[in-house]
C-alpha cells in the first residue's frame, strides 16, 4: 500500500532535490509544497515541525522528517537506501 508523502521545500534547496530526486528513484508519488513561495504552507509547515528549514517531510499526516535523511525514509517508506 503507498504511502501519502508531502515536502515542503523551495527552489533552492539543494536536499529537497535531493530528496525529490530519490522519490523519483523510487516511484514515489508526492506532493511538493513550494513554501518560498505559498505563505500558508510555510506557516502549515511551521506547525507541523517547529521548524523554518526545509525541506519536511510528511508521511501519512504522521511521521515528521526534517532534512533529508535518506535511511529514515527508505525505512518508513519501505524502500532501499
Amino acid at each position: 500500500m503507498s504511502k501519502k508523502i508531502e515536502i515542503y521545500s523551495t527552489e533552492t534547496c539543494h536536499y529537497c532535490h535531493m530528496a525529490k530526486d530519490f522519490f523519483n528513484a523510487h516511484n514515489l508519488a508526492f506532493t511538493d509544497y513550494n513554501v518560498g513561495k505559498d505563505q500558508e504552507k510555510l506557516v502549515e509547515m511551521r506547525e507541523k515541525s517547529g521548524q523554518l528549514g526545509v525541506p519536511v517531510i510528511v508521511i501519512d499526516n504522521d511521521e515528521v522528517i526534517v532534512g533529508f535523511d535518506q535511511r529514515r525514509l527508505a525505512s518508513v517508506l519501505g524502500v532501499s537506501a
